[in-house]
């Protein structure tokens, strides 16, 4: 887990975030294994240098997102188990954003945790956060049940399930409305605008109607770039109902414009990077990466 934070405060476009989507896309897709030549090759088509990255791949041995193994003489880096199924809760999660309907149920967390477990308390709070929950109190959070399953695989691994409560519930009575209920229980401003942000620095890339991207590095460029910045913002985005968002919200286009731009660039991206790293098998399946 602490993987997963890790990778959410990484600035996207930096060399470690891009780093950790181009192994999110590719790695596991070059059969779980990747020289370190190759990763290098990959990460200078985006502008980085040969120094840098492997400064980052360090890290990322000692944060335990790789293992290095040699085959057959050669340097290079596989998964851990733990960065794998990361990879595969971030599948889910960047490919299938949340979207509730009304009527689905919502997961209340309860919890009063003592002084003397400060810092685990601490890190719950920040977890819970870093997957989309909203803070009704203090010892009250809220979210979709969907994500129910990662609430308490943060709280077994926190050791703290028999300090919480959990409920299921359905829409919550408040006193106003539930567009400022929703307000004051997430930060919806600071989400609408990476949501924003994504629009205004990916829309250009979408080709016109009946052109074609071509295969190379300015695709596999603008395929990385599109997939790290968009990353976070499913994790952050709770995927609320209609009723508790404003008019103007813009996930559904930020929504829409991501999958044009994986349609248009997926396969011209994978492309390049078969050409690029030696012995890579890169499918046109579901896309990999994720926190």
């Amino acid at each position: 887990m602490s993987a997963v934070l890790d990778d959410m405060d990484s600035r996207p476009g930096s060399t470690p975030s891009l780093l950790r989507t181009v192994i999110g896309l590719y790695l596991r897709d070059a059969g779980g294994w990747m020289s370190t030549k190759d990763i290098v090759a990959l990460i200078d088509a985006l502008g980085t240098s040969a120094t840098v990255t492997r400064t980052a791949l360090g890290r990322l041995r000692k944060k335990d997102v790789l293992s290095q193994e040699n085959r057959e003489g050669t340097p290079g880096f596989t998964l851990t188990q733990g960065a794998a199924a990361m990879l595969a809760r971030g599948d889910r999660r960047i490919y299938n954003p949340r979207s509730m309907s009304p009527s689905d149920p919502w997961c209340l967390i309860s919890f009063s945790i003592p002084e003397t477990e400060r810092e685990k308390r601490h890190q719950l709070r920040r977890r819970l956060h870093w997957i989309g929950c909203g803070t009704v109190a203090a010892g009250l959070w809220i979210c979709p049940d969907s994500l129910r399953v990662e609430v308490e695989e943060i709280l077994a691994d926190l050791e703290l399930r028999d300090m919480v409560t959990i409920f299921v519930a359905g829409t919550p009575l408040v006193g106003g409305s539930l567009q400022e209920a929703a307000s004051a229980w997430w930060d919806l401003d600071a989400v609408a605008e990476l949501h924003k942000d994504f629009i205004r620095e990916h829309a250009g890339a979408v080709p016109d109607a009946g052109q074609e991207v071509e295969p190379g590095a300015a695709a596999f460029a603008a395929y990385v770039q599109c997939i790290d910045r968009w990353r976070i913002i499913p994790y952050l985005d709770p995927g609320l109902p209609p009723t508790f968002l404003p008019e103007d919200w813009p996930g559904s286009e930020g929504a829409r414009l991501f999958g044009r731009i994986v349609a248009a660039y997926k396969e011209p991206s994978a492309e390049f990077v078969r050409h690029t790293v030696q012995g890579v098998r890169v499918t046109t399946g579901p896309v990999t990466t994720g926190p």
